[in-house]
């Protein structure tokens, strides 16, 4: 497993800040409560959470919701 130990991340560990940035981002959570410290961790989270806007920017664009489907 690769892990650098003088800054104490490894790569599941950004995989999973990526994750919660993304979800983060598709729930509407404001991009200045990630929840991280550390500057590669961070990074890491907050790619996910661009990642995540831009997904859930274009389905509201496109009125992928439920209310826009049933009506």
């Amino acid at each position: 497993m690769a892990r650098d130990i003088k800054l104490g991340w490894d790569v599941e560990a950004l995989n999973k800040a990526y994750r919660q940035g993304y979800m983060a981002a598709t729930m509407n959570i404001d991009k200045t409560r990630c929840p991280y410290r550390g500057d590669v961790v961070i990074a890491a989270w907050e790619a996910g959470w661009d990642d995540g806007d831009l997904v859930a920017c274009e389905s509201r664009d496109k009125g992928d919701d439920l209310f826009s489907q049933i009506a």
